[in-house]
């Protein structure tokens, strides 16, 4: 075999080999004797053997083939259709879905090819595919001229099954996950290139070991509006995708989102509010200690915003937190628990650090920190390392505040605990509270600061508060 035949042996390419070797001929005499055959022929296939892409995540819609190996993650539905025209032939298409270690595709099979692979593929085959990429609904898909299966390549990529939110990685397909909603969205509506209207949502989702931000499409999109926080639901052959730097759940028209009966936890895993710092977007958790009136504002396009700022503390510090757009409705008040995600540290008022709590943050929220609420409350009630919100100020988690309930005096019978909200008109000794009604002392060895509103919760004497706990 001679050295234009080896060439074309290994060459992945629609061309006969005479038409291979005449353009072989063409190139050694236009290279004027600077190219012998097999220079020559190396040239040609790799001119012909082009649109071979390194990774998944190279492939672009303008490419116009494109060669590349990858997993089958997920193998869609075989799907008949009528065709347009003279020809009333019905046409078939089988969509799967195939990732490497960089990203995941849509690859579209048709007709007898689509017939094949809907009996002889399966998740998991690793496959050398050929096709041309073009823009589809939920990103890049490539129309497939070819498959050939590799059984030697490994390519380190989880196929189906439930996941959990720290398990979850780009590529992924079939996914079923479980968590418990944290934060919905509104459904907002977007024009397509082809000029129909699409509708999209979002939700944020998380369980036992962290969270998961969740975009729903099209007839999907309602169930943002018709789920609340607090609900566990199961996402169903969901796949995962990548928007600015994190991994995002994508629930189309192939997934479900449903509804759970037994509750799933989520444990936050939040940066303690003593080691932020500007500039940073970071999770806190904490017991809301106070809350401002909400205020609103005319923006610069004529509108109208709102916002309204809340104290978190948790046990290494305080600080507040801004809450813009209908986070300022989410009626916040002290004692309450909250996990605000996605916050940006910003410099506040008196060079103090500020969380501003955006569209793109989550604040989850467990309404009153009452005894006994913590199975009820997806996990909310363990901050950090396990511990209790609270701290220096003598917040309590709803466990601690259980124990003060249970309290008994001396006499052996209940000494029910009262809670006052006022500001502090007086931080020396004794702390003296003022609600604009009434003016209480309270006996509290919390360091608070005057004109600071708290919530102060223990046993009333009179006109004096023995205070178990303070917000």
């Amino acid at each position: 075999m001679g050295a234009i035949e080896d060439v074309y042996e290994d060459l992945d390419a629609d061309v006969s080999e005479e038409e291979f070797r005449e353009a072989v001929e063409a190139k050694v005499e236009q290279m004027g004797g600077l190219a012998d055959e097999e220079t020559a022929a190396m040239l040609i296939a790799h001119d012909l053997d082009g649109g071979e892409v390194e990774t998944i995540a190279d492939i672009e819609a303008g490419l116009e083939e494109v060669k590349f190996l990858g997993k089958v993650t997920g193998v869609g539905e075989l799907r008949t259709f009528e065709r347009d025209g003279e020809d009333d032939s019905d046409g078939h298409v089988l969509n799967l879905d195939v990732a490497d270690e960089s990203g995941a595709v849509r690859v579209a099979l048709w007709d007898e090819d689509a017939v094949a692979a809907a009996e002889e593929i399966d998740a998991g085959d690793v496959f050398r595919i050929k096709g041309r990429p073009k823009d589809g609904y939920n990103g890049v898909e490539v129309s497939a001229d070819r498959l050939e299966p590799d059984e030697e390549a490994d390519i380190d990529v989880d196929v189906g099954g439930r996941v959990t939110a720290d398990s979850l990685s780009m590529g992924q397909s079939d996914v079923n996950f479980r968590g418990v909603v944290l934060d919905t969205d509104s459904v907002r509506t977007f024009d397509r290139d082809d000029g129909t209207e699409g509708r999209v949502s979002n939700l944020t989702l998380g369980d036992e070991t962290g969270r998961v931000r969740v975009t729903l499409w099209d007839e999907r999109a309602d169930a943002a509006e018709e789920l609340a926080a607090g609900e566990s639901v199961e996402v169903v052959d969901g796949y995962v995708r990548e928007r600015e730097g994190s991994l995002e759940l994508h629930v189309g028209s192939r997934s479900e989102i449903n509804e759970l009966d037994e509750a799933v936890e989520f444990v936050p895993d939040a940066t303690d509010i003593a080691d932020i710092e500007i500039g940073q977007t970071v999770d806190i958790a904490g017991v809301v200690r106070s809350a401002d009136p909400t205020r609103t504002f005319d923006r610069d396009d004529g509108s109208e915003g709102q916002v309204r700022n809340v104290r978190v503390q948790d046990t290494t510090d305080d600080i507040r937190v801004a809450l813009w757009g209908e986070k300022a409705d989410l009626g916040l008040g002290p004692g309450d628990e909250v996990f605000c995600a996605d916050v940006e540290i910003q410099e506040g008022w008196q060079d103090n650090l500020e969380a501003s709590a955006g569209w793109r943050s989550t604040v989850a929220v467990v309404d009153g920190a009452e005894p006994d609420r913590g199975s009820e409350s997806a996990g909310l009630d363990q901050f950090g390392d396990g511990q209790s919100a609270g701290g220096s100020s003598g917040g309590a988690s709803s466990g601690e505040i259980a124990d003060a309930d249970s309290k008994t005096d001396e006499d052996g019978g209940h000494d029910d605990p009262e809670t006052f909200t006022g500001t502090v008109v007086q931080p020396g000794d004794p702390v003296i509270l003022d609600s604009g009604e009434e003016t209480v002392r309270v006996e509290t060895d919390t360091d608070v600061h005057l004109g600071e509103e708290l919530t102060v919760r223990g046993r009333r004497d009179g006109d004096t508060f023995h205070a178990d706990d303070v917000f």
